[in-house]
């Protein structure tokens, strides 16, 4: 099993500092034991303008076997004989991404005390790769590297050179060039999609797992196209594991976008941050506020418009109270985490008739809306394109006309206060507006005054003096109708 890494230089910056990057000397060839064989570092070439450092495996696949007792790749009982006799020791694996992890692992990590600039630098890099096993072809190796700044030349290995009608094999041969990528980033890509090309692992892969992939792809992976791919093979197909990959992905995806930490953002939905010392979240005090309004209005029936992944719809389930829920959003995937959050499959018979989730669009009446107390909009107008509101207007108050509906929306004015956000930017990357507190009015009264229903506005989390709070929140009731058709007639008479 052979890799080589190689780079160029200059008299200011030879290439010979890779032996430094690597934390590995050009001038003599290193011997590192693994638990599967033996790990050789050396350097075929060390020249000031060209260095090549070369990592080279020798599997004993007697010792795997042992260490695995079966388990994993190769390890089925009915083929004893291909424990032994396997593409194991030729072809990079993850073995190899072991041995990359193991044997370069400060590298990887970006850590150089001798030439730390030169670590944090993109340098020219060529890394090859002989014998790669590709389920999914040379086409799958250029959807993997190339999102990431690579240069890819593969070639498909025949399956035999006699016999070219027989085909190719499911081997590739791989050179990758950049001049963009820092050696901790070439690390790092190796690490995790070698495995996934193999689409094996030679161990069983536990939880902790999930912290690995994390680390290593750390900047590249949450935002490539073939996340979900990735995610599913590195686990070894593990849906569990998947799942809480692909979600702690999407938070760390949200957070690089709106400029803050993961454990500031509430859901997949929205990052919002506190600034002082362990406040309630934001999200939680809008939830009670949310709560607050529908107990003073005696509702029973409640929806939840835009429902995400199902946060509020859990609060309402706690509350006796609240004996009808509909959690409805335009996500597939935002109810399917919603369900599984709230436990649905496995929830009681009593406790399952109270609620229901489905799909449905904003933008278009629907008559299932229609006869409940109450609608909840809970940051949602803000993800709609301004000409689009009065369509939602129309669908909820003009056609579904449930008796209260609660409103809340960021306030623009209080931006001001997120130390993290950059003048002039919304919460989100998808919001297409965020309103001054007089705007939200403005429009809050214009569409009460239409369709017939009163309003009053409640603050959300502390009320700036200066500022207002960040959250603002309209309750909108409907008003009683008086003098009927029916009462006028009675008059009359």
């Amino acid at each position: 099993m052979f890799l080589t890494v190689t780079t160029t230089g200059t008299p200011e910056h030879p290439a010979t500092d890779l032996g430094f990057l690597l934390h590995k000397h050009p001038g003599k060839a290193q011997a590192f034991s693994t638990s599967f064989g033996t790990a050789h570092v050396l350097y075929p070439e060390a020249e000031e303008q060209r260095c090549t450092a070369a990592l080279l495996l020798e599997v004993d696949p007697v010792a795997l076997v042992r260490r695995g007792k079966g388990k994993g790749r190769g390890g089925a009982p009915d083929a004893a004989l291909a424990q032994y006799v396997n593409d194991r020791p030729y072809a990079a694996s993850s073995l190899l991404a072991v041995a990359l992890s193991n044997v370069f692992s400060s590298a990887m990590r970006g850590v150089c005390k001798a030439r730390p600039e030169r670590a944090a630098r993109p340098l020219p890099l060529r890394v090859e790769i002989p014998a790669l096993p590709a389920r999914g072809g040379p086409g799958l190796v250029r959807r993997l590297f190339e999102p990431l700044g690579w240069a890819v030349a593969v070639e498909a290995v025949p399956l035999d050179t006699e016999f070219p009608e027989w085909g190719d094999s499911r081997y590739v041969r791989l050179v990758l060039e950049s001049e963009t990528r820092t050696l901790s980033d070439a690390l790092r890509h190796l690490y995790v999609l070698l495995p996934v090309l193999d689409d094996a692992k030679h161990y069983w892969v536990a939880p902790d797992e999930v912290d690995k992939l994390l680390r290593a792809g750390e900047g590249w992976l949450p935002g490539h196209p073939e996340q979900k791919l990735i995610t599913s093979r590195y686990l070894s197909r593990r849906w569990s594991l998947t799942r809480e990959a692909m979600d702690r992905l999407e938070l760390i995806r949200l957070a690089e976008t709106d400029d803050s930490q993961v454990e500031e953002i509430d859901n997949a939905v929205e990052a919002e941050a506190e600034q002082e010392a362990k406040p309630t979240p934001l999200a939680v005090q809008r939830r009670e506020a949310i709560l607050t309004a529908l107990r003073d209005q005696a509702a029973a029936r409640v929806l939840d418009l835009g429902c995400g992944e199902g946060h509020l719809v859990r609060e309402l389930l706690k509350e006796p109270r609240f004996t009808e829920i509909v959690g409805m959003d335009v996500s597939v995937r935002a109810l399917t985490i919603a369900s599984r959050r709230l436990k649905l499959d496995r929830m009681g018979e009593r406790q399952a008739a109270r609620v229901k989730l489905f799909q449905g669009s904003l933008a278009y009446t629907d008559k299932r809306l229609k006869g409940y107390d109450a609608a909840v909009l809970s940051e949602v107008i803000e993800h709609l394109d301004l000409p689009r509101l009065p369509a939602l207007e129309y669908a909820v108050f003009g056609a579904a006309r449930p008796r209260t509906v609660v409103v809340t929306t960021p306030n623009v004015e209080y931006n001001v206060r997120w130390e993290t956000l950059p003048a002039g930017h919304v919460r989100h990357r998808d919001h297409r507006f965020e309103w001054t507190r007089e705007e939200f009015r403005t429009w809050a009264r214009a569409v009460a005054e239409r369709h017939g229903y009163g309003v009053e506005f409640r603050p959300v989390g502390p009320d700036d003096p200066e500022v207002g709070p960040p959250t603002q929140l309209a309750l909108f009731t409907l008003d009683t109708p008086t003098d009927t058709a029916t009462e006028k007639e009675a008059k009359a008479a």
